[in-house]
């Protein structure tokens, strides 16, 4: 695939089967746990063609080196398998709660220590990886919408001998490149944008840096924690829509976020979009585009803000994100989200439905 080619065009071409007469225009999934003794597959836990094509396209559109999990959790748990017994991490006090929950759980049997930052403080940060071994950003965050400087986090974390990894999953490698802006690794719920339709569980990390996908690779081998094919398969099939999705899907989120904004039970519209949210010049630097992620708050009611949820009709009140369906949900009904998410802080993930349609039904459940 030559780098020349817009990442549009890379998603949809990138992993397919060798041009040759009568081949498939796309791989099927492979269903096998064993194979001819005399190649370097081995075992069906040591690798599958399903997830190799998957890989190679998302490694060519991350511009690195693909190796997929089980799930989004499975890869982040095979980073911080990374650190060192007793080392250190440096992560956002808000971020994915799943990641978070996972620190502090080896934090308090003793495996490592976390510091929490402000991932938006560039100084802040910089001044906390002094002696760390993995630092984590998130950008932007989940659910607060943060976006952090990212290049100067990765060049600090790197000169201080720690590992960078950023969790892409909100930008999605179409919009974000973390490895150009000097990240050791990239991290995604493949199960979000990149599967699309909220039936896979799937993680992936890509990476430039060989010694740590082996790393990596080799964890994953040993903790069995392998992607089935036919996951694989689908969240492939998905990828290749994903520059339609997306762009029909940011489109209609900087229009609910303009109207957000006017409306009068609306306290709090965080958007990277918007002109005045504190994240929106970093990420014109940054981002290619703002995404398809927004949260809304309700000046503190959080009891109104769980009507609204239980109150649409066509956004689906769920607990994910990324797909072609438009959800909605009040982050602290969870108890094991950051106690400094407001409580009425709704995050809203836009889908593909005409945008007048959602609309409508987010106007009439704010009336409520």
């Amino acid at each position: 695939m030559t780098p020349e080619l817009d990442p549009s065009t890379v998603v949809v071409h990138a992993g397919r089967p060798e041009r040759v007469p009568n081949a498939p225009l796309g791989g099927s999934p492979v269903f096998s746990s064993t194979y001819i003794a005399g190649g370097d597959r081995g075992y069906g836990r040591f690798g599958n063609d399903s997830w190799v094509a998957l890989e190679e396209t998302l490694g060519a559109l991350e511009r690195g080196r693909g190796l997929t999990f089980a799930s989004g959790m499975a890869a982040a748990a095979a980073v911080c398998d990374l650190v060192p017994v007793g080392g250190r991490v440096v992560a956002p006090q808000h971020a994915y709660s799943g990641v978070l929950a996972l620190l502090d759980q080896q934090a308090a049997a003793g495996r490592l220590s976390v510091e929490r930052v402000d991932i938006a403080d560039t100084d802040a940060v910089v001044a906390a990886v002094a002696g760390a071994d993995l630092v984590w950003i998130e950008s932007p965050t989940n659910p607060a919408m943060e976006v952090a400087e990212i290049a100067p986090i990765a060049a600090a974390g790197r000169a201080a001998g720690a590992t960078v990894v950023v969790d892409n999953t909100f930008a999605t490698p179409l919009l974000q490149q973390p490895l150009s802006l000097g990240a050791d690794l990239v991290m995604h719920s493949a199960t979000k944008f990149i599967a699309g339709h909220s039936d896979v569980l799937l993680g992936a990390i890509v990476t430039t840096n060989d010694d740590l996908w082996t790393a990596l690779e080799l964890r994953r081998r040993n903790l069995g924690a392998i992607p089935g094919p036919m996951e694989a398969w689908l969240a492939l099939r998905g990828l290749r829509t994903l520059a339609l999705r997306l762009d029909r899907a940011q489109e209609t989120a900087g229009f609910l976020a303009a109207r957000l904004v006017e409306h009068p039970r609306v306290s709090r519209v965080r958007y990277p979009g918007l002109p005045d949210d504190p994240g929106h010049a970093r990420a014109a630097v940054q981002m290619s585009g703002f995404g398809a992620i927004l949260a809304i708050e309700l000046g503190g009611d959080a009891e109104a803000a769980q009507r609204v949820c239980e109150s649409t009709r066509l956004w689906v009140h769920a607990t994910s994100l990324g797909g072609v369906e438009s959800m909605l949900e009040r982050r602290r009904r969870w108890a094991g989200e950051a106690p400094t998410i407001p409580a009425d802080l709704i995050r809203l993930s836009v889908g593909i439905e005409h945008r007048d349609d959602l609309w409508t039904d987010l106007a009439q459940a704010l009336k409520l």
